[in-house]
């Protein structure tokens, strides 16, 4: 571990605003969390990307330390307390990495050190808190982008792309499934909510949803113990998002086996349909049109995806906002309405 007075001695001094410096070199961003089972895979983002240098990750867990400082990944990378990785000037971006009651915590400090914030999934359940976080950052002119995993999603978003432009109809259906086959250590932390399993992960589905839709009239959500398991979990779940003239259905289960390959996302309009299995291996999507537009056909057709690695879309995007001092493609008010629709569907809000 790097001495913390050491460290500070090279920090750079003040905040990087959106818009009061533009990054010549790599952006210096540092990675606060080691736990999640997202972090190696940013990191690793980062990592290979000629965008970025990751200049100090940290975990105040000493086992989690510990795990981490072993493995190849992190070799030669800093570990730096939090403290001194948010005094640290030249560091612009923080990672935050944690357990969903961690994430506003620790999401307000980095916004309170002037740095850019890319926040875990789902980002607590204080809706007051993350929208208060998303007005500070907007004040400070600083970038906020919440870590759901379809955002840049070739599949998903040919899908909202065809609905856009008129290709299938009118759209009267969405329809998502975010399964999944947890162990007993996952259940016991998804536990800690009333939406269990589906407000852990149903927001993957939810975010092209409401890109799509916007704010949904009226929402509800069931959430059920079936699986048989001894334990208290929430792990077979529905939400039903009534739109004006829409309806979206998202399902989510806890112990699906084979769960990764079925997961989906559904737009279904009067004169086409776009079905895709974004994390199948490889990814899927079949298209039905009833006449041709742009390059697809008329009929059912298989569209090849090429493979599409997570994280890397979300921090090319950042490193083009950070560079040119402009927003993200995904504004403060899609991220606010997202997590909103999370929270009222997961049941933590009225619906």
């Amino acid at each position: 571990m790097v001495d913390r007075r050491d460290f500070l001695k090279f920090a750079a001094a003040g905040p990087a605003a959106l818009g009061a410096q533009t990054s010549r070199g790599p952006i210096r961003a540092a990675v606060f969390g080691l736990e999640h089972s997202h972090t190696t895979g940013k990191f690793k983002a980062m990592k290979d990307s000629p965008d970025y240098q990751v200049a100090a990750v940290w975990d105040p867990d000493p086992a989690v330390r510990a795990r981490a400082q072993k493995e190849p990944l992190f070799q030669g990378v800093p570990f730096v307390d939090d403290a001194a990785m948010l005094a640290d000037g030249s560091i612009e971006l923080v990672v935050v990495e944690c357990h969903v009651w961690e994430a506003l915590d620790r999401g307000e400090r980095v916004i309170a050190a002037g740095k850019h914030l890319h926040l875990e999934k789902p980002p607590g359940n204080d809706l007051g808190r993350f929208q208060a976080l998303a007005a500070e950052a907007r004040r400070k002119k600083l970038l906020l982008q919440t870590g759901y995993v379809w955002r840049w999603h070739e599949g998903v978003n040919a899908a909202i792309e065809a609905a856009r432009k008129g290709w299938l109809g009118r759209v009267h259906m969405v329809r998502g499934n975010m399964s999944a086959d947890r162990d007993a250590v996952q259940r016991a932390v998804e536990a800690r909510y009333k939406g269990g399993g589906f407000f852990e992960l149903a927001g993957h589905a939810i975010d092209p949803t409401v890109r799509l839709l916007g704010r949904p009239s009226k929402v509800q959500g069931w959430f059920r113990h079936h699986t048989g398991v001894d334990d208290r979990l929430a792990d077979n779940s529905v939400a039903v998002f009534e739109f004006e003239q829409a309806l979206a259905v998202i399902t989510q289960s806890a112990r699906m086996a084979g769960a990764t390959d079925y997961r989906c996302f559904e737009v279904i309009g009067t004169d086409g349909s776009f079905l895709v299995h974004p994390e199948s291996n490889p990814p899927r999507m079949r298209v039905y049109l009833r006449e041709a537009r742009g390059s697809y056909k008329a009929g059912w057709q298989d569209v090849a995806l090429p493979p599409q690695p997570r994280f890397v879309g979300d921090f090319r995007e950042l490193a083009r906002a950070i560079r040119s001092g402009t927003a993200l493609e995904l504004s403060y008010e899609h991220e606010l309405l997202l997590q909103e629709t999370l929270l009222r569907a997961a049941g933590e809000i009225k619906g």
